[in-house]
């Protein structure tokens, strides 16, 4: 199974992961999925650290690879599907993460339960 960790539950994977539900961290560890980390998050890790609304790791490129996740980078085509969701959610950077969970057939680890009104697979954090 393919998973797509929402910026929120990367930052709790890190920080403090039991406030991510026992069935995410189970996905999350489990050798046989593919974990990936949009670099949506990055882009919002660093957008949010400029504006001192958050710390987190300086590497944070580094602290992704060292925890075994894949990157996912952001193409043309999941650039043209976050344009065309639905205004659900207006937040650009969980609605490139949706648009990238849809075009990848991942499964969304969120906390968000938003993300369930585009259809996406999720497994709730």
């Amino acid at each position: 199974m393919t998973l797509l960790l929402d910026t929120h539950v990367l930052l709790w994977w890190l920080d403090d992961p039991l406030r991510i539900s026992e069935e995410a961290r189970d996905q999350i560890s489990n050798p046989d999925n593919e974990v990936l980390v949009s670099a949506a998050s990055c882009w919002e890790i660093e957008f949010k650290r400029s504006l001192k609304k958050l710390t987190a790791p300086e590497e944070i490129d580094d602290v992704i690879g060292q925890c075994g996740f894949g990157e996912l980078a952001i193409s043309i085509v999941h650039s043209i599907k976050a344009g065309a969701l639905p205004l659900h959610h207006r937040d650009p950077f969980d609605r490139m993460l949706i648009a990238q969970s849809i075009c990848e057939s991942a499964f969304m680890v969120t906390h968000d339960q938003m993300f369930e009104l585009y259809g996406v697979p999720l497994i709730l954090a």
